[in-house]
């Protein structure tokens, strides 16, 4: 049986270059990246550092040819896989506990990506080390010897994420299974969820924990956003509310602004940017609450909707 193939020969046959193209380009890699902020969705910006056009070509031909360890706890970033099916899998429990990761991607160093690769797949060459530090991660000072870390828009760190989690996945669930209770991640966001009374309080102890063990501190909860909710209220799940009638909905107050928007859109006061706000706001209605979608097609016509969808 033949060696091994490298990363590098991989990519190489893949990309139909020779090796010694694929190493020059990925020398500098990690300084290949435009720097943009985005508003949070409560206060402060995100950095988003997006790589060059040709380095996320590398990245998704990577994303190819590399199959990692993904734990079916992990709901983001997998294909046929939505926020609505993250929300299904709560919606008959009565308690609900969500968490949340600080600062989740830019948190993820190369250091403690080769510490859960040892740990999970074994001891790297040192030019597969080479290959995919230059491949996957972002460094943010100019300085050639500075730290690597994930970045907030490249293709491939979902992927890497998700595998980086694996091994807390796989704990975590164990742990919820034996408690009865229903253990989810999306991304940064982690639910839990139960019918028993008072068990999920001491889940953030847990989490906490398993943290410190798996990751000795690199990997932190935002404790500001630790929320404990029951069905004696909505309870929203990454986006989605689940009703007391343990039912997916789009919420009364995202209901009533997509009525207000398509009643704009019918008196044709709505700017190009607030149809294309608008599209997918119904896009997604359609896919959360399809009830709804269709009381806004009797109340507005098929041809109003069908318009604001296909304009």
């Amino acid at each position: 049986m033949g060696a091994k193939m490298s990363v590098i020969e991989k990519l190489a046959l893949a990309l139909e270059k020779s090796e010694a193209k694929v190493i020059a380009f990925l020398r500098n890699a990690p300084n290949k990246y435009k720097i943009y902020t985005i508003p949070k969705r409560t206060s402060g910006h995100r950095i988003i550092a997006q790589p060059s056009k040709e380095l996320k070509l590398y990245q998704r031909k990577f994303l190819m040819l590399q199959k990692l360890p993904i734990h079916k706890s992990a709901m983001a970033y997998r294909n046929g896989l939505s926020i609505k099916d993250n929300a299904e899998l709560h919606k008959r429990n009565r308690y609900l506990l969500k968490m949340d990761f600080e600062n989740f991607f830019n948190s993820i160093s190369s250091e403690l990506f080769w510490s859960v690769w040892k740990n999970t797949i074994g001891t790297p060459t040192d030019l597969d080390k080479y290959t995919l530090e230059r491949l996957l991660f972002w460094r943010p000072s100019k300085n050639t010897a500075g730290r690597l870390i994930l970045s907030v828009g490249a293709p491939s760190s979902p992927m890497v994420s998700n595998f980086l989690m694996y091994k807390f996945d796989c704990l975590v669930h164990e742990i919820c299974a034996s408690k009865e209770i229903t253990y989810t991640r999306y991304a940064d966001d982690l639910t839990f969820s139960t019918c028993h009374k008072d068990v999920l309080f001491e889940v953030p102890a847990l989490i906490e924990a398993n943290l410190e063990h798996l990751y000795h501190g690199a990997l932190r909860i935002n404790k500001r956003k630790t929320k404990f909710s029951s069905m004696a209220h909505n309870r929203h799940v990454t986006g989605v509310t689940i009703n007391n009638k343990a039912s997916l909905s789009l919420g009364r107050s995202r209901k009533r602004y997509i009525k207000h928007l398509t009643h704009q859109f019918v008196l044709d006061k709505l700017s190009s940017d607030d149809r294309l706000h608008l599209r997918g706001l119904i896009a997604f209605a359609k896919h959360i609450e399809p009830t709804f979608f269709q009381s806004l097609v009797k109340k507005y016509t098929a041809e109003s909707i069908s318009k604001i969808i296909e304009d």
